[in-house]
């Protein structure tokens, strides 16, 4: 059973007219009554009485009817939907990104996307990097921000650098200043208790790694916050805590943000996918919306303050 049947079906029992139909359907007539022929052979029954040139629906031809226009009209349905798609007035993005980006950066991405596009859905994962590979290795997302370099077990992903960004210490202005003020070293941070996330989040792994580097081992005063808790906890005077310049320029009240000392502590910003699965189209529009902000933000100098951009051209 073809499609094409059914819809000569559908016109012939609508006009009860085979020449009429065939108009209607902009198909020669006996094209059309073939066609008919042959789907009366597959079904094995007559769906018309042609007795002296007036046709008239058989009980098959009754009860194929209904149905045969629901198929057809799911079909247009479908073609509508995909073509919805395809034109991005309907779709799904499942974007995942570090709680530091989806302070800093997303809010005005994500803002300029639904603008342009409100019919597609936005559904966002915030996690650390390490939880955001696997999410792309499972094919649970479809595009995540995350910081290079990737763990060695990552799967083949295709990444697009974007960003390279300061890290800074964040005290609590009660507590004073570190380091008496001025840029600070990793090695200042030696018997500092340090606030400090969970497994997983690259920030952890840079800083303890810059600890190390420093020859010593950091204090933890509090361990395992997300990102506000982390600032709440910083606010209360509890520790220190390295932090994206992008979080920092948006902490609000209470908190200090002091610069390391050259050559600083910076981060790699990227956008991923899965190499061997091309995103869906409105995930490739969202990484264009993306870019086109990041090169205008750094055109007109709005870029956050200690971020630079290194996105293609």
């Amino acid at each position: 059973m073809q499609f094409q049947q059914l819809r000569y079906f559908v016109a012939v029992a609508e006009t009860r007219h085979f020449t009429r139909a065939a108009e209607q359907v902009h198909v020669a007539q006996p094209s059309l009554s073939q066609q008919i022929r042959a789907l009366e052979r597959e079904l094995g029954a007559d769906l018309f009485s042609r007795a002296r040139g007036h046709v008239a629906l058989t009980d098959a031809g009754e009860a194929l009817l209904p149905l045969a226009r629901r198929i057809l009209a799911d079909t247009e349905t479908a073609r509508y939907a995909v073509q919805e798609v395809v034109q991005l007035r309907r779709g799904r993005v499942r974007l995942g990104a570090t709680p530091s980006l989806c302070t800093g950066l997303l809010p005005d991405v994500l803002r300029a996307f639904h603008d342009r596009h409100p019919g597609i859905e936005l559904l966002l994962e915030e996690s650390g990097s390490h939880d955001l590979v696997r999410g792309l290795a499972r094919g649970g997302l479809d595009l995540a921000l995350l910081i290079l370099p990737l763990p060695a077990s990552s799967p083949a992903l295709t990444t697009t650098e974007l960003l390279r960004e300061d890290l800074v210490v964040v005290s609590s202005q009660a507590a004073g200043a570190p380091g008496g003020g001025g840029p600070v070293r990793p090695e200042d941070l030696r018997d500092q208790p340090l606030v400090m996330f969970r497994h997983g989040y690259d920030l952890r792994e840079l800083t303890v790694a810059a600890c190390r580097a420093a020859g010593f081992e950091p204090t933890f005063a509090v361990e395992g916050g997300e990102l506000d808790a982390v600032l709440g906890f910083v606010r209360a005077g509890l520790g220190l805590a390295v932090l994206p310049s992008m979080v920092a320029g948006r902490a609000g009240p209470g908190l200090r943000s002091t610069p390391f000392a050259a050559p600083g502590l910076r981060r790699t910003i990227a956008l991923a996918h899965r190499t061997d699965v091309a995103p869906p189209r409105a995930a490739r529009e969202l990484r264009r919306v993306l870019l086109e902000h990041l090169r205008d933000a750094a055109a007109r100098g709005r870029l956050p303050e200690g971020t630079e951009l290194t996105a293609p051209a």
